[in-house]
């Protein structure tokens, strides 16, 4: 199976680390012109001596920001919605702050940069492919993630209204539902052993993903041989949600 984005401009958010920059870097080999959005400039700019792309500091917390970046970013044929972040803490103690601003990111950010993206789609009526970076956490839940399994939920529930309005437009909307990815952020909240090890008895398949596994799949559900994959919610989750 081929997998070939010659002649189509990509537009990946939270590209300078982890999940965004596999993604990032696997469009660009296939052919994408890819525009990368991240919040942290240097990261943006060895994301650049990697691949030819065109690069966006945006902070995706701020309304304004997050619908300047995807105008900024021009035409666009397939977009990520990748960029989230994660504070642990507990059901008593998660506050205002920490939920608002995952809240922001996680749900506000996606739902923002999709609108202008897909208002410039129906207008070349040339159609396109969007992917949502979601979690297994939107249908499990996690202790100490509560404003990150709500925020989760909520981009799940957003991903099929969004395929719903979208579709009749020839734009596909799926999402991916990634178990703990060995990213910074994965690192961070699971480098416990003693978190880690419960979790991993749950995986049928042994391990925890790689970023690569996630850019794989997201490179799949953007590409024409998933034409008929819409409003999808895809587990890769090394069979987690299988038991």
């Amino acid at each position: 199976m081929n997998i070939n984005f010659e002649g189509k401009r990509a537009l990946v958010t939270g590209a300078g680390k982890g999940i965004g920059r596999e993604i990032a870097i696997l469009l660009a080999k296939c052919g994408a012109q890819v525009t990368a959005v991240s919040r942290t400039e240097g990261d943006l700019e060895t994301l650049r001596e990697e691949i030819n792309c065109q690069i966006l500091v945006a902070d995706l917390s701020d309304a304004s920001a997050a619908q300047n970046a995807a105008r900024d970013a021009g035409a666009i044929d397939l977009l990520v919605n990748n960029a989230g972040i994660s504070v642990p803490q507990t059901l008593l103690e998660t506050s205002p702050d920490a939920f608002d601003s995952t809240m922001a990111i996680n749900v506000r950010a996606p739902l923002l940069i999709s609108q202008v993206i897909a208002a410039g789609m129906i207008s070349r009526g040339q159609g396109g492919a969007i992917v949502n970076v979601s979690s297994q956490a939107s249908q499990v839940a996690l202790a100490d993630h509560a404003a990150y399994c709500a925020s989760k939920g909520a981009l799940d529930q957003l991903t099929r209204v969004m395929a719903l309005e979208l579709g009749p437009h020839q734009i596909r909307v799926n999402a991916v539902n990634p178990t703990v990815t060995l990213t910074p952020m994965g690192e961070m909240a699971w480098g416990d052993p003693a978190k880690s090890a419960p979790m991993l008895a749950k995986i049928p398949l042994g391990r925890f993903a790689l970023p690569r596994d996630v850019a794989h799949a997201v490179a799949y559900l953007l590409s024409d041989n998933a034409d008929m994959i819409h409003g999808a919610l895809l587990p890769i989750d090394g069979g987690f949600l299988a038991t």
